[in-house]
């Protein structure tokens, strides 16, 4: 518990730097590239701009930021600005026209709507060229009704270390009904509906936050009057220059009417199309104002530019993009900020002597604060020979076929997948065992250009720590004593296809330098040899422990870390999603039965609802080897379960253990089932036998209790 001081001076980091934060947060979500988009304080400075604001005002950006409005008005109309901006104070809102003036003397009016107090003395400014409609063309609904459609649908508000409300600004009091005095120092909890929201599952969402940086989903959350409305939420965490945790910003946006169109709307457009077999695969990274700072030659070359253009930050991603593509763009950026990634999309992008190019078009959330996404753009001019799109929509689903359910949460998961497959991007696959993180590493595998040639894993947990070098480089004749003949290593085996390292976190520290150099100089030696071997590998990692905390315990190099997170993914645990526990179990039931040639076609209510009770430590693993036993005991067409074995703490009372305690009971129970045998225990929780020991070592279990 942290002391009084601590916490004060947690609280006093959090009111000071929040709102700067949230702010951060607020532009990464509203700002829209192509938009014209002004902040500004009660003195009228600018304090930001977006770049549409910048080509509207023929400035640059920078160049606006901390300058008055009256700058850049024609001298004839300043006088007038003074008492506008009187007015908007008093009322909070304004429409109208400003009369400007560009650095050439030549003038043009454009029609602005403003919202005061969008943050503490922060005013939000659209603008709209009213002289010439076409530079804003793609917002004219934004021009039309501007601030409605940006910011009356926004909550803005800060939350301390333990999910208690610490600020609360105008955005949240108008759409949630509560004033500042009502909300500050309420616990978040309040503004969910408890029979759709449990505390543990709010816990869960700031927990995510604190881990990966930030976490976005979507809810039905409650107003004052008791009044429903379905919640997209986006939650940051804030740390401080320690990197510790100090509380969170999050942005809460009403999606009501939203919520059923837009799965029409993305099914509409995300059609996407096969993959060449050798297909240009570009690479770009993007900041929140659409300047493109990072680019690889393969994207420099598709659209006919030079790095000169890039690192002179000439290249923007709406001035290469065509109007008519703008609303995609639009869904894909939202979509973004929702899921983490977008669905890819066709579109075509400019290329620098004015001709287009057919892409497809994948997007990813790098970072929040500062804002970054990641764009992978495909060639496609050359698919003529290529299958037609219900094909493709049939590999889609094979692809996929093994990752069984429809949650949010899976959802997430496989949109990351589909966003990452066709890059040779490293991926770093976490999540706790039995979540399936094979099944994910084989789905890159077959989305991805690699997917003829060998998928080749290795678990390096179950190698000992002696052989795990020779394993993955191979030896050769006489390198050691026993070494009779050479010996191919995995990474050989997997030349131009995947290897799959699982369990990373368990490769000896002493080998880790050798991994890291073979991953960043595409070369190794084997073991006892002198000759380099050249390898092209696509390098997919998974783990279930914390790299992090290893980095800072000194068993885990930082370098190699890196190198292996280039696109982290998340399996989140069975209890985040249990809504899924039904199609799973249904999908084992089959699975089991058809292999018994069994007719079992009915799953009892009960044997249901204690599955979609008990927290399932072993995930997915260890729920199908419980319908595995199921279906072995059932002799009619009804599941017969042993239920014995969960009940008791599938039906404990909330609150009467914590998950931890029912964890280490459930493993306790099990080893003594099984005689203490951890070979056959680690088969009944559905995880390998060096898993059980780690996770006896965690729990505090020891011989004597068993």
């Amino acid at each position: 518990m942290p002391s009084a001081a601590a916490q004060t001076q947690t609280a006093n980091w959090l009111l000071e730097n929040g709102p700067r934060e949230l702010e951060l947060l607020f532009r990464a979500i509203v700002y829209h590239p192509s938009v014209p988009i002004l902040i500004a304080d009660n003195d009228r400075n600018y304090h930001d701009a977006s770049a549409g604001a910048g080509k509207l005002l023929r400035l640059t950006r920078h160049s606006i930021i901390g300058r008055k409005i009256d700058d850049f008005a024609d001298p004839g109309f300043k006088p007038a600005i003074s008492e506008l901006w009187r007015d908007f104070l008093g009322q909070g809102e304004q429409e109208g026209t400003l009369r400007l003036a560009g650095p050439d003397g030549n003038t043009w009016e454009v029609a602005y709507s403003a919202k005061g107090n969008v943050l503490p003395v922060r005013h939000l400014l659209v603008l709209r060229d009213k002289t010439n409609p076409t530079k804003t063309e793609g917002i004219a609904e934004a021009g039309e009704e501007p601030i409605p459609a940006w910011v009356e649908d926004y909550a803005l508000f800060l939350l301390d270390v333990n999910g208690q409300i610490a600020d609360w600004y105008a955005g949240a009091a108008r759409i949630y009904g509560y004033s500042v005095n009502e909300a500050r120092d309420q616990h978040v909890s309040f503004l969910y509906p408890s029979e759709e929201t449990s505390s543990e599952e709010i816990q869960q969402e700031l927990n995510r936050a604190a881990t990966e940086g930030h976490f976005g989903n979507e809810s039905w959350h409650l107003r004052k009057d008791g009044s429903r409305f379905w919640a997209n939420v986006i939650t940051m965490a804030l740390k401080n220059e320690g990197g510790e945790l100090q509380g969170y910003a999050r942005i809460v946006r009403d999606f009501t009417e939203r919520h059923e169109r837009d799965e029409k709307l993305r099914r509409s457009r995300a059609r996407v199309r096969p993959i060449p077999p050798e297909p240009t695969i570009a690479g770009i990274v993007s900041g929140e104002f659409d300047r493109i700072p990072e680019a690889n030659d393969a994207f420099l070359n598709l659209l006919g530019y030079d790095r000169e253009d890039l690192l002179a930050g000439r290249m923007h991603w709406h001035d290469l993009t065509p109007a008519e593509y703008a609303a995609l763009d639009d869904l894909a950026h939202e979509e973004g900020l929702r899921f983490g990634a977008c669905s890819p999309y066709e579109k075509e992008l400019i290329r620098k002597d004015g001709s287009r190019v057919p892409v497809l078009v994948a997007t990813a959330v790098l970072k929040l604060s500062p804002f970054r996404w990641i764009t992978f753009v495909q060639d496609l001019r050359e698919r003529a020979q290529l299958e037609n799109v219900g094909d493709e929509e049939v590999e889609g689903k094979q692809n996929f076929e093994e990752m069984v359910g429809n949650s949010a949460a899976l959802r997430r998961v496989l949109r990351q997948v589909e966003v990452v497959a066709p890059t040779d991007a490293n991926v770093l696959i976490l999540g706790e065992t039995g979540t399936g993180k094979e099944l994910v590493a084989r789905a890159i595998h077959r989305l991805s250009s690699r997917k003829n040639q060998p998928f080749v894993t290795l678990n390096c947990a179950a190698i000992p720590t002696g052989l795990l070098e020779s394993e993955l480089f191979g030896y050769e004749k006489g390198a050691f004593t026993g070494a009779l003949a050479q010996k191919i290593g995995r990474f050989e085996m997997a030349h131009r296809g995947t290897l799959f390292l699982d369990e990373v976190g368990d490769i000896p520290l002493d080998l880790q330098p050798k991994l890291l150099r073979a991953l960043q100089e595409k070369a190794f030696e084997r073991l006892g040899g002198t000759r380099t071997i050249p390898i092209d590998v696509r390098l997919v990692a998974a783990t279930n422990r914390n790299l992090t905390q290893m980095m800072g315990d000194k068993l885990f190099r930082s370098d190699l870390y890196y190198r292996l997170k280039v696109f982290p993914i998340v399996t989140p645990p069975l209890r985040d999603h249990p809504e899924d526990i039904p199609v799973l179990a249904r999908h084992f039931v089959q699975k089991y039965a058809r292999e018994m040639n069994r007719q079992i076609d009915k799953i009892p209510v009960e044997t249901m609802r204690a599955l979609q009770g008990w927290s399932w430590p072993g995930n997915v693993r260890e729920l199908e080897n419980f319908i595995e036993r199921s279906v072995i005991l059932s002799r009619g067409p009804s599941l017969r379960a042993p239920l014995s074995e969960i009940r008791d703490d599938a039906l404990q009372p909330a609150g009467s253990s914590t998950l931890e305690q029912m964890e280490r009971e459930h493993v306790i129970r099990v080893l003594r089932e099984e005689g203490g045998v951890i070979s056959r225990a680690a088969i009944r929780l559905g995880m390998p036998r060096t898993t059980l020991n780690a996770l006896m070592r965690r729990l505090g279990i020891s011989r004597k209790e068993i």
